[in-house]
């Protein structure tokens, strides 16, 4: 559970408010979809993401993916969307990634927030466990914009280069 002195962590879901899709301050509402399902958390004050944890267990062969859910459901405010990163001292220490990373959650998704984890390692299986920290989850603002089809775009200076082409 959240305490109320760790502002950065898991909605209270007191706090949230009751309206569907409502935004009270900095809050997102979370559902605990599974009794052994860990609310994401940050692991220190001032952290970006949100660290996810697995609800189920799985072995990993070497060069073997798995589907495992985190237990969670969010409710994201209108404007809003989420990212799932891999960890970096999971991946150096033990090769575990994700596969799409990021993966991203629509503000308007309520089922459960499920990653796509990647066992790296070419020789050695990955034990996930259940309460394991597995992924993280970044929540970010988006800004209104549309799409306009036009005949002509101005210049840059990168102009057409791609892939390669700012140097190895």
């Amino acid at each position: 559970m959240t305490s109320s002195s760790d502002a950065g962590s898991a909605a209270d879901p007191h706090a949230a408010g009751s309206a569907a899709g409502r935004r009270d301050g900095d809050h997102v509402a979370v559902k605990r979809l599974t009794p052994q399902a860990r609310l994401p958390e940050r692991a220190y004050h001032g952290d970006a993401a949100f660290d996810l944890f697995a609800a189920e267990s799985c072995t990993l062969a070497p060069q073997e993916r798995h589907v495992v859910g985190c237990g969670i459901a969010l409710q994201l405010p209108a404007g809003t969307a989420a990212l799932t990163l891999p960890r970096s001292g999971l991946a150096a220490r033990r090769g575990l990634t994700l596969v799409n990373a990021p993966g991203l959650i629509d503000s308007g998704y309520r089922g459960e927030v499920r990653l796509i984890l990647l066992n790296t390692d070419a020789r050695e299986p990955l034990e996930i466990g259940v309460g394991d920290r597995v992924a993280q989850l970044l929540i970010i603002s988006l800004p209104p914009v549309r799409l306009v089809e036009v005949d002509e775009l101005s210049e840059s200076e990168r102009s057409t280069r791609g892939f390669g082409s700012s140097g190895v």
